[in-house]
């Protein structure tokens, strides 16, 4: 009996299996595999052009060989063990174990609640105590956040925003708590707990989110806290204040991370809506190469009326690549105090 070429790989005989499957009418479910096994039996498929009838026979009785030695499977991974005891042991001893799990692999609950999208974690938001929203807004990457506050009614949004201040004395053993809470029901660190203090926590979201949601919360935020809302105020970074708080010589690192089409949108944007806005965009045009200005004023005299949506989108899009410049270390930008001085 002729032996099946060695250079043969076991995705590549996997594939073979299950095109014999299909080829004779078997609806196969493979959606519970992997990811990346069903990308790599797919591209396997994808690659197979004509199989002899012995290879194709010899793979069939290896296949079946394999499948008759099994004599148990287990559900695999602790999660799936408890789906299966589901009932059978106390929750309890599911939320030990689940935490057991989750601290041998270096896993974290609040991965899963942060990958959750803003129109599912806007349940949490509107649904969960004030305390435990700002510890949520506080652990989501800042555009994710600054998604979700849109989605919230105002007075809502400035409940919590105002929450996020008091969360400077959480214990990290509570944030774990509460990171536990919401992954079971809707989907150990070392202090501190959150990268930044609650100012620019709250600064960095409201950076991102509509002016009118940006000015309804920090009206509210000087009801019930003047002096929260005055550093908040100072924290945030707004296209307007591209005037006074970037360097020159910064402008070029900047638009260099925009999208062309964002960046034409918010020059045309901001020099229709006058003022600051315009100030701004005279600034960045000021500070580039004559020849790149030339052509951003072509490409705005073409780009025609521009909607308001579109171009606060944009003009968020040039702020973000300031923040980002900045997160990284390639940029300062002039503070406030120094402006004072």
């Amino acid at each position: 009996m002729t032996q099946i070429d060695e250079t043969v790989s076991r995705s590549r005989k996997a594939a073979m299996v299950v095109q014999m499957l299909l080829a004779e009418g078997q609806r196969l479910s493979l959606s519970s595999l992997p990811e990346e096994t069903q990308l790599r039996l797919t591209r396997e498929l994808g690659a197979m052009r004509t199989i002899d009838r012995t290879t194709l026979l010899q793979v069939a009785a290896e296949f079946t060989r394999d499948l008759e030695s099994v004599a148990l499977t287990a559900p695999g991974g602790v999660e799936k063990a408890l789906h299966a005891l589901d009932g059978q042991i106390s929750p309890a001893t599911a939320a030990r174990l689940r935490e057991e799990a989750s601290k041998s692999n270096g896993g974290d609950p609040w991965a899963q609640v942060i990958a959750m999208s803003p129109s599912d974690l806007r349940a949490i938001a509107t649904g969960e105590a004030l305390e435990v929203c700002a510890v949520l807004m506080s652990k989501l990457p800042v555009a994710k956040a600054a998604e979700l506050m849109g989605l919230i009614p105002g007075e809502r949004a400035r409940r919590i925003a105002f929450a996020i201040s008091r969360t400077s004395a959480i214990t990290p053993d509570a944030v774990a708590r509460i990171g536990a809470a919401l992954a079971n029901q809707y989907a150990g660190t070392q202090a501190p707990v959150f990268a930044q203090p609650p100012v620019q926590r709250v600064g960095a979201i409201l950076n991102s989110v509509a002016a009118a949601t940006r000015d309804s919360v920090l009206a509210g935020l000087v009801d019930e806290d003047a002096g929260f809302a005055d550093d908040v105020r100072k924290a945030i970074f707004t296209f307007p204040d591209i005037t006074t708080r970037l360097a020159a010589g910064d402008v070029p690192k900047v638009i260099r991370n925009v999208d062309n089409a964002d960046l034409v949108t918010a020059l045309a944007a901001a020099t229709a809506s006058g003022g600051q806005d315009a100030e701004s965009a005279d600034f960045v045009l000021a500070n580039m190469s004559q020849r790149m200005a030339d052509s951003l004023r072509e490409e705005m005299g073409e780009r025609g009326k521009v909607k308001k949506s579109d171009g606060e989108s944009a003009m968020n899009a040039v702020v973000a690549a300031i923040r980002e410049a900045v997160d990284a270390g390639e940029i300062t930008l002039v503070s406030t105090e120094e402006e004072e001085d």
